[in-house]
């Protein structure tokens, strides 16, 4: 993996550069760097108005209670092309607008989710807890219950406080408690 990723840093710089010299002999410098400033700014608005529909689906999955894994890689290869639209070139431009293509960046997005697990976590007001599925995120199983909070009443903690110093079991007025005041 990693000498596909060395090849990838050498040879793509050395491609664009080829393709440079290539492009700047037949229709010149000064037009070759005007191609490249226009598809800079094309990738940015198009990165602009399509994010704005990945994320707008992604936030209808989420009002499902869905998770929104295929919007995700989308948007993943949404940044991806936007990010080769803005390093100058013509090959790395060519992938750039092949990947703001909706029905190839959806293939992509669905081929990558389907090799990839995710696990659902509800963080809500306890903060801890996984959401649904078979198993949680450290892998072992779920077990279903129900709670019932029980609040003491105020009588009986007045009481506990004034037998304490008047503080709580913990707080200033208990002598072990190290916020016990030294008299």
């Amino acid at each position: 993996m990693a000498l596909l990723i060395l090849a990838a840093v050498i040879g793509i710089p050395l491609v664009e550069i080829m393709v440079f010299i290539k492009v700047g002999s037949e229709i010149g410098a000064l037009n070759t760097i005007l191609i490249t400033v226009v598809t800079a700014v094309i990738g940015a608005a198009l990165l602009r108005i399509q994010g704005v529909g990945v994320l707008m689906r992604a936030r209808a999955a989420l009002e499902r209670r869905e998770t929104p894994v295929h919007e995700i890689f989308e948007g993943i290869f949404l940044a991806i092309a936007g990010l080769f639209l803005l390093i100058p070139g013509f090959v790395t431009d060519a992938i750039g607008f092949l990947l703001f293509l909706p029905p190839l960046r959806r293939a992509l997005a669905g081929y990558v989710a389907s090799r990839t697990r995710f696990v659902a976590v509800n963080r809500g007001a306890g903060g801890r807890g996984p959401r649904g599925g078979a198993s949680s995120a450290g892998g072992g199983p779920i077990i279903d219950g129900d709670y019932e909070v029980i609040e003491p009443d105020a009588k009986s903690l007045d009481d506990r406080n004034r037998s304490s110093g008047g503080d709580g079991p913990h707080g200033p007025g208990n002598a072990d408690s190290p916020w016990a005041k030294n008299k």
